[in-house]
């Protein structure tokens, strides 16, 4: 199968895990969450998945989305990236 220029490899809709990182601060998961729920709003914050660093300075959250398209997965990541509270985005 070839690829094409901008084509993804994904097929969607597909559940999709975006893990995000941060400085352990009493509001990161709720930003995360409301930053994921603006661009996936069936995401339900109950299922969100985090963990802390081993000296807990950082704090990491696991949100699995329900992608419906490359596009939606790209602003999602541009929004998670300018977000002041975020250090890295997988």
């Amino acid at each position: 199968m070839s690829e094409r220029s901008g084509e993804s490899p994904l097929v969607f809709p597909t559940r999709f895990p975006i893990k995000v990182m941060g400085r352990r601060v009493d509001h990161f998961a709720q930003a995360i969450v409301e930053v994921v729920q603006a661009h996936a709003p069936d995401f339900d914050a109950a299922t969100l998945e985090m963990r802390s660093s081993r000296e807990g300075n950082y704090l990491s959250v696991t949100a699995t989305i329900n992608a419906t398209s490359r596009e939606q997965l790209d602003d999602l990541y541009r929004a998670l990236t300018s977000h002041p509270l975020v250090k890295v985005v997988l």
